[in-house]
């Protein structure tokens, strides 16, 4: 099994990092950067994990949101 050391994801789950995100920008910032509707129309996390768990180009650029989040906060 290949070590993720260095992957600032392993062990993050979407909900964690949903969470993250909506902390640091709201729902409506968040929106603005990744527009879809479950963070433009009535955002919640739950509606928002549905969506991003069924839709991998989204979750993609949600995970690389978070990325650039966390290398602003180092």
């Amino acid at each position: 099994m290949e070590k993720q050391i260095n992957n600032p994801l392993h062990g993050k789950t979407l909900e964690m990092i949903l969470g993250e995100l909506v902390d640091f920008y709201g729902w409506e910032q968040l929106g603005h950067n990744i527009s879809i509707r479950c963070f433009n129309e009535n955002p919640s996390i739950q509606s928002s994990l549905k969506f991003l768990r069924k839709t991998p180009w989204a979750r993609k650029e949600v995970e690389e949101l978070y990325l650039k989040v966390i290398a602003r906060k180092k």
